[in-house]
């Protein structure tokens, strides 16, 4: 004998309301659905920090309707991790931004807000935690090193997040980003920063801003506005890095 379960009409209703609905044209299409695709990942991890003194104000400002502004993950200082949006869905949070070629970095990247107000260090516990989620993201999408990067980068002049006190070489001693330590070997004579800024995936149409935006990443202690001998060398380490 065959038993049949059968589900109340509501309960089937609520699961098929949770299932994602498929993306089709707004006019009469037949639906003749093929096995061969997968879903879109992301190819850039873009960290930015809140500008705000608690998880709670970020969390008001990232789930406001009007404000328009979300990420996928925000991490506390107190190294709690919440996601806030799925990884398949294009969050709000690098806006206007270029890197390479790409000019709609929201599309091809996951957000992550540190909960910073950007005037103080970030501690170890968020770090830490930074680090596992950027450890598992890596395995599920295979994200090149080059491509995990801070807001400043791929919108220089308009952004400056993560601030100066960010530990870019932590995270690239984990893999995740580029570095050069020094001693730094002399580049070879002349060199092109803007060239070299732009084959590391600067947009240069502001030189000074991708300049600052460089050295926010990299030379954070630096003030001048050039660069001096020590920074084209480490510049010119980068490009070949970024080169392979």
């Amino acid at each position: 004998m065959t038993l049949t379960r059968t589900f109340p009409v509501a309960i089937l209703l609520a699961l098929a309301a949770c299932a994602p609905l498929p993306q089709r044209a707004g006019i009469p299409t037949e639906w003749q659905p093929s096995p061969n695709f997968n879903e879109r990942k992301p190819n850039f991890v873009i960290l930015h920090h809140t500008s705000d003194d608690s998880v709670a104000q970020a969390l008001r400002s990232l789930t406001n309707p009007l404000r328009e502004a979300s990420a996928h993950y925000l991490i506390g200082r107190d190294g709690r991790i919440i996601q806030l949006v799925d990884e398949r869905a294009r969050a709000w949070h690098a806006g206007a931004s270029k890197w390479g070629t790409d000019t709609d970095l929201n599309s091809a990247s996951l957000g992550i807000e540190l909960d910073n107000n950007g005037n103080e260090p970030f501690p170890e516990a968020q770090i830490a935690a930074l680090l596992r989620l950027l450890a598992d993201i890596e395995a599920r999408y295979h994200i090149p090193a080059a491509n995990f990067l801070g807001h400043a980068d791929v919108a220089p002049g308009r952004k400056v997040d993560p601030s100066r006190y960010f530990p870019w070489k932590t995270l690239a001693d984990n893999g995740y980003g580029l570095w050069c330590d020094p001693p730094f070997a002399p580049p070879p004579l002349p060199i092109d920063p803007a060239q070299e800024l732009r084959a590391l995936g600067y947009d240069t149409e502001d030189y000074a801003a991708a300049l600052r935006a460089f050295k926010l990443h990299y030379l954070p202690q630096q003030q001048a506005p050039e660069l001096d001998d020590d920074g084209r060398a480490l510049l010119y380490c980068l490009y070949q890095k970024a080169a392979g």
